[in-house]
C-alpha cells in the first residue's frame, strides 16, 4: 500500500505522458510522408511535440533544428515527471540525469577534438542544465581544446576521470570516449545502493546490470567485427561489472577466433536465450529488444515504483530515435518500407 500511496500520482501523471506516444500507425504514417517538413507538419499536431514545433517556421526546417526540438520535448518530459515526484523518486530521476549530462560531455569532446570552427550549439540546453544539473554550459561552451574541457569539469565527478587522460598528454577521442562510459556505468552501478533501497534497487540493479551486459555484447561484437581487435585490448573496453554474463561465458565470448564463433556463444547467454535466437537480427536490435521486454516487464511486475518512470523515458528517448532515423531515411529518398526497417522497434 505505501508504494501505491507514493506513486499514485505520478503514475498517473506517466500513463497520460504515455497517451502521447506516437503509435505503429503514427510511425506507418510517417515512413509513407515524402519530405521533412512534411513530418513537421505532422508532428505538430501532436500534442508531445505541438509547443516546441508551433513556432518554427519553414526556412528553420532541418535536420539540426528539428532535433533540438525533439530534446527539448524529452527534457520538458523530465522537467514534469520531477515537479511531480516525491523525494525517494527525485533521487532516482537525479541519478537518470547522468545519462543527460554524459552526453553533453561526449558532444564536447567532438567539438574539441575536431576543431569545429563554429564549436558549440548547446544553447537549447542551458536552461535545462543551469536548472537541473551540475554542469555548466557556460564554462563547457568556452573550452577551446581538450584540457580546457576537462578543467571546465572541475567540480563534477566527473573531472577525476578525464583529467588522468589528460596528464597522460597522447590520450585521442576513443580513450576520452572509453574513460567516460567506463566511469559513468561503474559510477551508476556503485551510486543505486545509496540512492534506491528494497524492491526499487531490485529494479534498477536488474534495468542496469542488463543494460551493462548487453552494451559489453555490442562491444565485443564490434571490436571483432569491425577493428579486428585481440582479446587483451577487448577486455580493456568492457564496463567492470558482471551481472548476468558468468566470467567464463564472457571469456568465452572475448576469446571467439571469429565472429561467427562469438554469435555461437552469444545463443549460450540469458538473453538470448530469454528473449528469443538471434536469427537475423543485428546485435543492436538484439540490445533495444531485450532492453524494452525488460522495462514493460518490470512495469507489469511493479507498476507503482520507479519502473513507470524507467520504461516511460526509455520509450520516449527511442521515439526521438526513430523520428531522427525516419527523417534521414526520407532525405535520402529511401521507401516507405525501408524506413520501416530502419525505425522498427519499440511502440507503445
Amino acid at each position: 500500500m505505501g508504494n501505491i500511496l507514493a506513486y499514485s500520482g505520478l503514475v498517473t501523471k506517466v500513463r497520460a505522458m504515455q497517451a502521447k506516444l506516437l503509435t505503429r500507425e503514427d510511425f506507418e504514417k510517417i515512413a509513407s510522408m515524402h519530405s521533412v517538413p512534411e513530418i513537421v507538419a505532422f508532428l505538430k499536431e501532436k500534442p508531445a511535440y505541438r509547443e516546441h514545433l508551433a513556432a518554427m517556421d519553414e526556412s528553420m526546417i532541418h535536420r539540426g533544428n528539428i532535433e533540438k526540438m525533439l530534446v527539448q520535448s524529452l527534457y520538458s518530459d523530465y522537467i514534469r515527471l520531477y515537479r511531480f515526484a516525491g523525494m525517494k523518486q527525485k533521487k532516482f530521476l537525479e541519478l537518470y540525469l547522468k545519462r543527460y549530462e554524459m552526453n553533453v560531455i561526449n558532444y564536447c569532446l567532438r567539438i574539441v577534438f575536431n576543431h569545429y570552427e563554429l564549436p558549440f550549439d548547446l544553447n537549447y540546453k542551458k536552461e535545462f542544465f543551469d536548472n537541473y544539473s551540475s554542469l555548466s554550459i557556460d564554462r563547457l561552451v568556452t573550452s577551446k581544446n581538450v584540457h580546457e574541457l576537462v578543467e571546465n569539469l572541475k567540480g563534477t565527478e566527473y573531472y577525476e576521470a578525464l583529467k588522468r587522460l589528460d596528464d597522460a598528454q597522447d590520450a585521442n577521442l576513443f580513450d576520452y570516449d572509453l574513460a567516460l562510459n567506463l566511469f559513468y556505468f561503474t559510477m551508476m552501478w556503485k551510486k543505486r545502493k545509496n540512492v534506491l533501497k528494497k524492491k526499487e534497487l531490485e529494479i534498477f540493479t536488474r534495468d542496469c546490470g542488463s543494460k551493462i551486459d548487453l552494451l559489453n555484447l555490442q562491444w565485443i561484437y564490434r571490436a571483432k567485427q569491425y577493428y579486428h581487435m585481440v582479446p587483451p585490448d577487448i577486455y580493456g573496453l568492457l564496463i567492470p561489472v558482471h551481472y548476468r554474463i558468468p566470467l567464463n561465458l564472457l571469456k568465452e565470448l572475448v576469446e571467439a577466433p571469429t565472429v561467427d564463433e562469438f554469435l555461437k556463444s552469444l545463443e549460450k547467454t540469458s538473453y538470448v536465450r530469454k528473449f528469443g535466437p538471434a536469427n537475423n537480427r543485428t546485435i543492436e536490435r538484439i540490445y533495444k529488444d531485450c532492453l524494452y521486454q525488460l522495462y514493460l516487464a518490470d512495469r507489469r511486475s511493479n507498476p507503482y515504483s520507479i519502473a513507470a518512470v524507467n520504461t516511460y523515458l526509455f520509450l520516449k528517448e527511442e521515439e526521438l530515435e526513430r523520428l531522427t532515423t525516419a527523417m534521414e531515411c526520407i532525405r535520402y529518398g529511401l521507401t516507405a518500407k525501408e524506413t520501416l526497417d530502419y525505425t522498427g522497434g519499440v511502440t507503445t
